[in-house]
């Protein structure tokens, strides 16, 4: 019996599990998988000494996540790393768009593709520092973001402040048409919106690429020091100082509901765990609901909105071990963490009309990360641990000669502009929709962010219809993964939203809210 079960060690269930232990409750968190970690591991893969992020790799969210922040991790060892610059979008004809935290190297860049688009480039960077503060606010606390929204309108004005709002909308081309002259800096805003699911042409892809580059000049692309992981020992640190536990190879297979409460969960192994405060899970808002709880015990609408949730595209990875750097042909890509190649501007949206309709892309953007050159510890000195993927359609079958040859067609859109990369591959690893999702169940089909960042799905949208709270239809239970307001990323936030909504719960004014809560959900499932 425990105060709190946290189900799933990902970044939202550790940051849960730490603001819950921070109020004194008894928090316990199970974890399915041997490790803790979620989406956030690092391992040998290829050869003993090269060390490779599993899966998401750079954190600009999470350098800029005032939830992590106020968490203070590197009092529990993270150190964060950089590249020398943070972004190269190379080009088909291997001209180089350059993101650095140097703001006059990135005005530089961008200005060499069209005179005053650097200019323009550092106006919108000024912009984004006068409202930094009210805006990762609005974006990464609960909504809606009233104080935050305050603040914003403060700063901006009426005008203003529907100026941004139509930002939110807009496609990524559309804005970069509207602010820049030159291909440059329109490439990096929809490269950074391509992080996500959206194309240069789709609806909401703007605020993506807009707040990715911005992110990248303020912050960068930060790395933990030592791999990825090394985010996660912090929080296990920091949560075992205040008392938490962390149990791994414990599969959750059910929560006990009754009277409409979640009373608990049983694991795979049979234990039943009372949790007499909240249950709090960081998996899929389907597996949660449909899976853990039973659709038996949901009202029929939120069954259906459920069953339509919808997944963001699927994802090949490959990683290599390098007995050297990539020679890249254009100087300007060597020293970046994250290589943007493959495609220019159309490119990027005829792949993602492939996608759209079901197709694997001609022609597909990769994104490439070059660890060893964020952070010397990957790999022996004078090598390179890297690592590409490009997104494929969902429900397709991959089998492992397709993947090899899928594998081989990464390696030699790299070769054409790095004469002699394939030389210097000395291991690899390559891993399907399939094996993510096997190497990690909350990565549905190979759906990295938990679902669409479209704007059908965004906001009072995620995961189903209702006010982008993390409370559930069954009191005491918390949604914190990331098919829950704010979305994909590592930044903690829909963790902290679930624990702040747990606190509430059981707070002072806790029988006013959970009554507000039980009328909000008749209202939504009427």
């Amino acid at each position: 019996m425990v105060d709190a079960v946290v189900i799933g060690a990902g970044p939202n269930g550790l940051v849960a599990a730490n603001l819950l232990a921070d109020a004194g409750w008894d928090v316990l968190v199970l974890e399915a998988a041997a490790e803790p970690g979620g989406a956030v591991k690092t391992a040998e893969l290829t050869v003993p000494g090269f060390r490779h992020d599993l899966f998401s790799a750079f954190y600009p969210l999470g350098a800029a996540s005032p939830v992590l922040r106020e968490l203070d991790l590197e009092a529990h060892g993270l150190r964060w790393e950089h590249a020398p610059d943070v972004l190269a979008h190379l080009f088909p004809d291997d001209r180089v768009a350059v993101l650095s935290r140097d703001v006059e190297r990135t005005a530089a860049s961008v200005d060499a593709f069209s005179a005053g688009d650097g200019k323009a480039w550092r106006g919108l960077f000024r912009h984004y520092l006068d409202i930094r503060e009210d805006l990762l606010a609005a974006v990464l606390r609960p909504f809606p973001p009233v104080r935050a929204g305050l603040g914003l309108l403060r700063t901006l004005g009426l005008g203003g402040a529907l100026r941004d709002a139509r930002v939110l909308t807009m496609p990524s081309r559309r804005f970069g048409q509207e602010v820049f002259g030159g291909e440059g800096a329109r490439v990096l805003l929809a490269g950074n919106a391509q992080h996500t699911d959206l194309g240069p042409d789709q609806a909401g892809s703007a605020v993506f690429g807009w707040l990715l580059s911005m992110l990248a000049q303020d912050v960068g692309f930060p790395v933990p020091r030592g791999g990825a992981g090394g985010l996660i020992d912090a929080l296990v640190a920091r949560l075992r100082a205040k008392g938490g536990r962390v149990e791994c190879g414990r599969p959750v297979t059910k929560v006990h509901v009754a009277g409409g409460r979640a009373l608990g969960v049983r694991t795979a192994d049979g234990e039943d765990v009372r949790a007499t405060r909240a249950v709090v899970a960081d998996v899929p808002a389907p597996a949660l609901l449909l899976d853990l709880v039973g659709a038996d015990l949901l009202p029929a609408s939120l069954v259906r909105d459920l069953r339509r949730f919808d997944w963001d595209d699927a994802t090949i990875k490959v990683d290599w071990a390098l007995s050297e750097p990539i020679p890249w042909r254009s100087r300007d890509a060597a020293g970046a963490g994250t290589v943007h190649l493959g495609v220019d501007l159309d490119g990027l949206a005829a792949a993602n009309n492939d996608l759209d309709r079901g197709r694997v892309p001609e022609h597909p953007f990769l994104l490439l990360g070059q660890m060893t050159t964020a952070d010397p510890t990957r790999s022996p000195a004078g090598t390179e641990t890297a690592w590409a993927y490009t997104h494929v359609p969902r429900d397709d079958q991959w089998s492992a000669q397709r993947l090899a040859a899928k594998a081989e067609e990464f390696e030699a859109l790299i070769e054409r502009h790095a004469p002699g990369f394939r030389d210097l591959i000395i291991g690899r690893s390559v891993a399907g929709p399939a094996d993510l999702e096997r190497a990690n169940p909350s990565l549905v089909e190979g759906a990295i962010n938990q679902g669409t960042s479209g704007i059908h799905q965004q906001l009072i949208f995620r995961p189903t219809p209702g006010l982008s709270r993390p409370d559930t239809v069954v009191e005491n239970l918390f949604l914190a993964g990331a098919s829950a307001h704010p979305g994909g990323g590592v930044h903690g936030s829909a963790g902290a939203n679930a624990a702040r909504a747990a606190l509430a719960s059981r707070s002072w004014y806790g029988p006013l809210y959970r009554a507000g809560m039980r009328g909000v959900q008749r209202a939504l499932h009427a």
